[in-house]
């Protein structure tokens, strides 16, 4: 008779988007017996793809215990129920590939889902709670750290779940200039399923992320973003463009071709495109941050026209440049909901994303975990070959950044 596992997940954001993490927790049916815990701070997200994130660990775990298990997913998000279930379509594209994914986990059939409310899911809801905790100290979160006891029997469906969070569990809101994008950590009593001691995950998705070519406002040191002229490439521009490609050429791994919508970053696409043979396909969530007013200037015009504006924005990552543009914290949303959607949707195959210094900064300051400041302390050059590679167990490994050799004469 095949085992019946229960799934509690829960998910959570301190603002919307905000500093986000999920808990999840695997249960037997039978023994009310607590299996497994995963929990991970995921940085800058919405509410909703914290849930999803959380089911999705859930999930995972109970079939890392038993494959052949039928579950019984237990939330207390109403979407996440209802679109899981079949009931409400599922229109955001940050959620489609998180519930693809998710239903790929176990057959369709063998998967049931109930929403009850937070009172009976405060297990996983205090899991969430203790990622985001860690992520705001810069963490990771750990079994070890868990107040859980994994030893303890769990009551019945209906019954309400654990004691309240312990005294000095943060749980207001607050800002937190880190994303660690922390490996997913789920605690058994069998073996451990992260780290050095993980199975063979197969290929990662891998982003080979390259800068643009020189553009005539490069070597000006000019802010130049989404919102200001949108310049083609220089003459120097197209010629580093065209080295990039013959070393893309000679690493012959680039199975596809994403770029920014801009110009400069189509033109760069384009002559990879060209001497790989493939097409390129527009992907406008890794388009440059927009700079507002700064648009143009160089730092010290920014310094001497919008002192005040400038100390705040390099101070704090939710500051917005003069005139409105967009925040790092924003772009940093933003790059995060498109790693996931791209990661789920070209698992095991390697990408070249072609886009622009912060995005690829940003890129690489979610896969380290560094905080937000770190995008300051980066030097990313035109036309310079980046890369990371993501792991199905959600670890993210730094391959490259700023290789300019094919550059050199």
């Amino acid at each position: 008779m095949a085992r019946e596992f229960i799934v509690e997940a829960d998910g959570g954001s301190r603002g919307n988007p905000g500093p986000a993490g999920y808990g999840a927790v695997v249960v037997d049916a039978a023994s009310g017996e607590t299996l497994a815990e995963a929990a991970e701070y995921l940085g800058v997200v919405t509410n909703n793809v914290a849930e999803y994130r959380g089911l999705l660990a859930g999930l995972r775990a109970a079939h890392d215990l038993d494959p052949t298990a039928t579950v019984h997913v237990r939330m207390d998000s109403k979407l996440v129920v209802e679109q899981m279930s079949g009931r409400w379509k599922i229109k955001h594209p940050d959620m489609k590939p998180l519930a693809m994914e998710a239903g790929r986990v176990f057959p369709a059939d063998r998967v049931t889902y109930e929403w009850i409310p937070r009172a009976e899911n405060k297990h996983a809801d205090r899991l969430a709670n203790e990622a985001m905790d860690a992520g705001k100290r810069g963490e990771q979160w750990s079994a070890s750290a868990s107040t859980a006891d994994l030893a303890a029997p769990r009551k019945g469906r209906g019954e309400l779940r654990d004691q309240p969070p312990p005294a000095g569990t943060t749980t207001t809101a607050e800002a937190v200039g880190h994303d660690t994008r922390a490996a997913r950590n789920v605690a058994t009593a069998s073996r451990p399923t992260s780290g050095w001691a993980s199975p063979d995950m197969g290929a990662p998705a891998t982003f080979v992320l390259l800068r643009h070519g020189e553009t005539p406002l490069t070597p000006q040191k000019r802010f130049s973003g989404s919102g200001g002229t949108d310049p083609e490439l220089s003459p120097v521009g197209l010629e580093q463009a065209q080295r990039a490609a013959e070393a893309l050429a000679r690493r012959g791994t680039i199975e596809t071709i994403l770029a920014s919508p801009l110009t400069r970053t189509r033109q760069t696409a384009a002559a990879v495109a060209g001497r790989l043979g493939l097409d390129v396909t527009i992907e406008e969530g890794i388009k440059e941050t927009d700079f507002g007013a700064w648009e143009g200037l160089t730092f010290g015009e920014v310094r001497e026209r919008h002192p005040d504006d400038l100390t705040t924005w390099l101070a704090d990552p939710s500051a917005h440049p003069t005139g409105g543009g967009e925040s790092f914290a924003e772009t940093a949303a933003r790059i995060a909901a498109t790693r996931d959607k791209l990661i789920a949707a070209y698992a095991g195959r390697t990408v070249l994303l072609v886009t622009h210094v912060t995005p690829i900064k940003t890129f690489v300051q979610l896969a380290l975990g560094a905080p937000l400041q770190s995008l300051f302390r980066m030097e990313l050059s035109a036309a310079s070959l980046s890369a990371v590679a993501y792991y199905a167990d959600g670890n993210a490994s730094v391959r490259l950044f700023n290789d300019t050799s094919h550059l050199r004469p």
